[in-house]
Parts: C-alpha cells; sequence; structure tokens
C-alpha cells in the first residue's frame, strides 16, 4: 500500500502521566502488594502500546487516524469528505478521543487541529502537530482521488 502522507505523533503528555505512575507501581512492589503492583504496571504498558502515539495515513482512497499499535482507529473514504478547514481547539477539549460540539475528534497533543466536513453533515477533527501539511495533504489526494475516479 502506497502512502500519499503519513506521519506519526508522539503523545508526550500522556507519557509524562503514565511515567508519574511508576512510583505508584514500586512503593506497591516495595510493600508487598504484588497483585496491585502487577496491576498498574500492566495498566501502564496497556495505555502506553494503545494511546502513546497518533498516526495519520492518506492513501489513494482513504485517510486513517490510528493511536498506538492501531487497535483504536478511524477512516473514511476520500470520497465522502467535503471539506477540510484549520481549526485551533480551546483547551478544554482535550486530549485523546473526544466527542466535541462539532463532532468526534482524535488528538494526542496541543491544539491545532483539521476538521474535516463529510457528505454525511458530520465533522470529524484530527489532533496534528503539523496542520498545513495535513489540510494540503488532504485536499491533494481528494482531487487525485477525483480525477482518478
Amino acid at each position: 500500500m502506497s502512502f500519499l502522507y503519513k506521519h506519526t505523533q508522539i503523545g508526550t503528555i500522556i507519557l509524562v502521566l503514565l511515567a508519574a505512575l511508576l512510583p505508584l507501581v514500586f512503593f506497591y512492589l516495595s510493600k508487598g502488594f504484588l497483585g496491585v503492583g502487577a496491576s498498574v504496571l500492566i495498566g501502564i504498558l496497556v495505555l502506553t502500546i494503545l494511546l502513546s502515539t497518533l498516526t495519520v495515513t492518506i492513501t489513494a482512497e482513504r485517510i486513517k487516524c490510528s493511536f498506538g499499535v492501531g487497535l483504536i482507529h478511524k477512516s473514511f473514504p476520500l470520497s465522502s469528505i467535503t471539506n477540510t478547514v484549520i481549526v485551533k481547539n480551546p483547551w478544554y477539549y482535550g486530549w485523546g478521543i473526544r466527542l466535541t460540539p462539532r463532532g468526534w475528534m482524535f488528538n494526542i497533543s496541543g491544539l491545532d487541529a483539521v476538521e474535516i466536513e463529510l457528505n454525511s453533515q458530520s465533522y470529524f477533527r484530527i489532533g496534528t502537530d503539523e496542520p498545513q501539511a495535513l489540510k494540503s495533504a488532504i485536499d491533494e489526494a481528494i482531487e487525485v482521488h477525483r480525477q482518478l475516479g
């Protein structure tokens, strides 16, 4: 599969928060609470694997946003996208997978995003540290898709 665009953003905030829990793990382990310590450690590892990065890929047919190893993802056919716009999310939208007043959002860090409007009259926001490059890549892929389709 050939990618027209691929960018991975590291979720520094979530990694710092998860790392901040490690002293708790060591505390429980040092006090003999092996089950609790192991459970917290496993939880940290699972969250790190699932949520530590956000990767956006664009192919000739679709755009896909996936967290971590890709178990949590969302994709859209290029033919369903009617418009793109660069937006700045309010701080209270937060990070992660969020339902906002404008629709769903995948965001791992920062406030910048590209909002895609779908022909179903719904919206989806993709958080990114390179909004202009992402918007341009989506717009170019849509144009190529329309010319070939």
